[in-house]
């Protein structure tokens, strides 16, 4: 019986960082496929139609990220896969969102490609890598602190400081519309496993669990609304 295949996916809006990262995961780990994404939509699409991918790597500055807590949809939506963040920033805040988010792992870009080896080995392994400038106590303080753990995993209501993407407020456009998931992927031209994707970030930013309460929230003010609604075309 043929080995199945491991499917892995690099986003990150550097392709030279991109193209260092696929070496690593098919020289070292086996993966006979890997996808570059230089957008966190055109990731999301990726692992859409691709749902047996193994493995996501996010940087978080990548156009459409705008935050580590919409990483949360992506673990919720694939539970199976191994999702990681490999980013410049060593921002403490940064970290700890991204964890809270249910990352495998936070890797920093200033690692040698021996310590990323190490790092993804424990992230593909089971482990939880999380740099060692965490335990540092003389940081503390020195960034705003974050809510409890229990609080910070808790719904969140809209304003709570995160932001929709552009391609998830299009998404609740449509949605106030009262478009279902089939007529909202035919109007952006997406599938309906990537509209799913985008639901589930809109109902946690929002704090619902279903889609005629993520429509009523929508409806209202919030960050970044944009003021024109698609058209119902």
């Amino acid at each position: 019986m043929e080995a199945r295949k491991r499917i892995g996916l690099v986003a990150d809006d550097d392709a030279y960082f991109r193209i260092a990262v696929s070496a690593i995961l098919t020289r070292q780990f086996g993966f006979s496929e890997i996808k570059e994404a230089s957008s966190f939509d055109e990731a999301v699409e990726f692992l859409a139609e691709n749902d047996n991918a193994s493995a996501a790597l996010f940087d978080l500055s990548m156009p459409g990220m705008r935050t580590p807590a919409n990483l949360r949809a992506v673990r919720e939506c694939f539970p199976s896969a191994r999702v990681g963040v490999i980013s410049a920033s060593n921002s403490r805040r940064d970290i700890l969102l991204a964890l809270e988010a249910g990352v495998h792992g936070y890797m920093l870009k200033s690692l040698s490609i021996s310590e990323l080896t190490a790092a993804l080995t424990m992230v593909f392994g089971g482990g939880i890598y999380v740099p060692p400038s965490l335990a540092d106590i003389s940081s503390i303080g020195a960034e705003p602190c974050l809510p409890e753990p229990v609080e910070a995993l808790a719904p969140e209501p809209a304003g709570n400081g995160h932001v929709l993407t552009s391609r998830q407020k299009d998404v609740l456009d449509l949605l106030i519309q009262g478009k279902t998931n089939k007529e909202i992927a035919l109007a952006l031209r997406l599938s309906e496993g990537t509209v799913k994707i985008h639901m589930a970030a809109i109902f946690r930013y929002f704090g619902v669990n279903n889609r005629a309460a993520a429509a009523v929230a929508g409806a209202r003010p919030y960050p970044n609304r944009q003021r024109v609604l698609l058209s119902g075309q």
